[in-house]
């Protein structure tokens, strides 16, 4: 995994790579979903593995990002091969985080070529770093009263099998985020007056309608090193989807794009039922979706879980 974030303004970019390929399946419950070569990963499309995985900002525009993981792919070899030529699979997502700073600034080819480039299977940097460098959440009452958010990872490993299932998302959302322990909220849309959290969902109940900004999208993968099909990681992507359920309320809305994909990489041998598994997906997305929060850092006019804490 690498990240890439630009210095002149919130927002950037995280890919995956998967030198050895890996089947893949997504699912989009968002109602504005930014993407690119999603329609292959259809269990019913020819090509059978992907060799990387974008998650970008920059709404619509971050999606040329894309372009510059290509790019590095094809000079390492990595790609289906039709005839003489590579043709690297490199399917994406995007996020909407033009609301923070100049718009105009986003995600390019480049950015993308630099974010493979720095992939690594070392620890993953968490908050305010790639994709999630320009998130933000709680945002039913505008910007005003956001807060930062960032991106998160986690993982774990199925008792004495070998099996590991991870996750990592930039949490973008319009909702607040709320720990699915306790069921209090820990970031979201924020009082005039400092004293707490709006609650949007008590909010929407007594009436208030959602204001269509049209910043948002929380987007992530889910992967798995035992070996699944195209059809039954589309299902563990759906799956995957209660994370979100879980801690981000509301979610899926029309401004939305929520995107998750899933990720089996056949590392190991291990037998597994795909249903467990992709049960296992939200718990650990629900797990990342709590660190993008925990682990983002303030700026200004957006302060984060941190800066709230610091102030008891």
């Amino acid at each position: 995994m690498g990240h890439w974030a630009e210095s002149r303004r919130p927002t950037g970019c995280t890919v995956l790579v998967f030198e050895k390929g890996a089947t893949a399946g997504v699912d989009v419950r968002g109602g504005a979903p930014g993407t690119h070569e999603t329609d292959l990963l259809n269990p019913t499309a020819m090509v059978q593995q992907v060799q990387a995985i974008l998650l970008s900002g920059g709404s619509a525009f971050g999606l040329e990002a894309s372009a510059g993981v290509s790019k590095y792919l094809e000079e390492h070899g990595l790609g289906f091969r039709a005839g003489p030529v590579v043709v690297p699979i490199v399917p994406s997502a995007i996020l909407f985080d033009l609301g923070v700073g100049d718009p105009k600034i986003r995600p390019t080819a480049e950015s993308g070529y630099k974010a493979a480039q720095a992939a690594s299977a070392g620890k993953v940097a968490e908050g305010n770093v790639g994709a999630g460098a320009g998130a933000t959440i709680g945002k039913l009452f505008g910007m005003k009263s956001a807060m930062k958010s960032g991106l998160g990872t986690a993982s774990l490993r199925v008792g004495g099998t070998g099996i590991v299932v991870g996750a990592i998302v930039a949490v973008n959302a319009v909702g607040d985020v709320v720990d699915p322990k306790s069921g209090k909220i820990i970031a979201g849309a924020r009082k005039p007056d400092g004293s707490g959290f709006m609650d949007s969902m008590a909010r929407i109940r007594e009436g208030h309608g959602v204001v269509a900004t049209a910043t948002n999208t929380t987007i992530g993968v889910v992967a798995t090193n035992v070996a699944f099909d195209k059809a039954q990681m589309t299902k563990i992507a759906q799956m995957a989807h209660d994370g979100l359920a879980r801690t981000i309320y509301p979610v899926h809305t029309p401004d939305d794009g929520d995107t998750i994909f899933a990720v089996a990489t056949g590392a190991i041998p291990a037998r597994a039922n795909y249903g467990a598994i992709g049960a296992l997906a939200a718990d650990v997305m629900a797990q990342a979706v709590l660190r993008a929060v925990m682990n983002a850092r303030g700026i200004a006019g957006l302060p984060s879980y941190r800066d709230l804490q610091s102030r008891g």
